[in-house]
């Protein structure tokens, strides 16, 4: 049972974002200090990619833990009202994820997930951004050099 009536659910449903959320803005932040450029969005790839770097062929998504079914953290729990409506509902969000992410495999680009809660704790978030810069540049200085 939902302890919001239907109006106050709704607001606060309609005020949750799919772009620039505060976890994706902390991503592109740090990827921006480190030097990388990137596109945001990019329709041209499957699911439209939160982050892409086509220099390196690499696309990072930056999933909110509640929304993609994070099974290593607390937020990521499935509700235990309605569930009829958010257990399909999420399943779908993740399925979504593994055939866009298998379609953007395909077309030779590598794929990088950030979860919502990698970036809440400082010391935990600048590890997951660093061990991210070694895996975005580890493939891009094995391609031949220009003379």
């Amino acid at each position: 049972m939902d302890t919001l009536s239907s109006f106050s659910r709704s607001k606060i449903m309609a005020s949750i974002r799919s772009k620039d959320t505060k976890p994706e803005l902390a991503v592109r932040s740090a990827l921006h200090r480190m030097g990388f450029r990137f596109r945001l969005h990019y329709s041209e790839l499957p699911g439209k990619p939160d982050i892409v770097l086509p220099k390196y062929k690499a696309v990072i998504w930056v999933h909110g833990c509640f929304w993609h079914s994070h099974s290593n953290c607390g937020t990521g729990k499935r509700p235990k009202s309605n569930v009829d409506y958010w257990h399909p509902k999420i399943a779908r969000n993740i399925e979504r994820d593994k055939i866009n992410r298998r379609k953007i495999a395909r077309h030779g680009w590598r794929n990088f997930v950030v979860w919502e809660c990698d970036t809440l704790d400082d010391q935990k978030f600048k590890k997951k951004i660093n061990e991210l810069r070694i895996k975005i540049r580890k493939c891009h200085g094995k391609r031949k050099k220009r003379n």
